[in-house]
């Protein structure tokens, strides 16, 4: 706690001054680019990473990077996805994996989340990752190999459960609205994209520009 404390003390003092201009202009009101969805590991610093400003993103974190689809709970995924589109009028939303996803080993490994129930409850808007990775990559016997292609499998399902979210759906209606899947390798900084023309995630730089109408799984390994 301490650490924090001390944190606190030196952004007041050294950090504030310079931004403090950008802080008063915030004050009238934020116009973030994109909306990013990510998981809550501590790992994942989504400012960091995309090397932004306040008021440059709309963040969203919960374990797993998971999207309920529309109607199947009313709780803060959902405000936050209509609020960032129908009002603040982002144009991009991302939703980011990311290597060693916790979430996604225990979708992986049930017995160790046998004792979470609140955690077994909100792994089940990934049941269809789940299903995906049991039928499709029971081949994979290398468990660093699954967690990974789970990872991604879970960033695809997630965006179609975005796509059931009416603003977001009105959205992309009109193309005023772009959806990206990405996964983060925090050990090594990489940064990788769906990139449907190639049906693969593809190192951000090589991909295309977002997601058409509706995502494309990974073929089989």
């Amino acid at each position: 706690m301490q650490k924090l404390v001390q944190g606190i003390h030196k952004f007041q003092k050294e950090v504030f001054p310079e931004k403090q201009r950008l802080f008063e202009h915030l004050q009238g009101g934020q116009q973030p680019m994109a909306l990013f969805i990510t998981c809550s590991d501590s790992r994942i610093d989504p400012s960091l990473l995309t090397q932004t400003e306040p008021g440059e993103l709309f963040i969203l974190r919960n374990a797993g990077n998971i999207i309920p689809p529309y109607g199947t709970l009313y709780g803060g995924e959902a405000a936050t996805i209509e609020y960032a589109v129908a009002v603040l009028g982002v144009q991009d939303i991302i939703v980011c994996g990311h290597s060693n996803c916790g979430a996604m080993g225990g979708l992986l490994d049930a017995q160790s989340i046998e004792k979470l129930p609140a955690v077994r409850s909100w792994l089940t808007y990934a049941e269809s990752t789940q299903r995906i990775v049991e039928e499709n990559y029971s081949h994979l016997t290398d468990p660093s190999a699954k967690l990974t292609v789970t990872v991604e499998e879970n960033v695809l399902v997630q965006l179609e459960n975005l796509r059931t979210h009416p603003t977001v759906a009105a959205a992309l209606s009109r193309k005023a609205l772009h959806l990206h899947g990405w996964v983060y390798k925090f050990e090594t900084g990489q940064v990788f994209s769906f990139d449907p023309e190639e049906g693969q995630f593809v190192a951000l730089e090589s991909a295309t520009a977002d997601i058409p109408e509706s995502s494309r799984f990974l073929p089989p390994i």
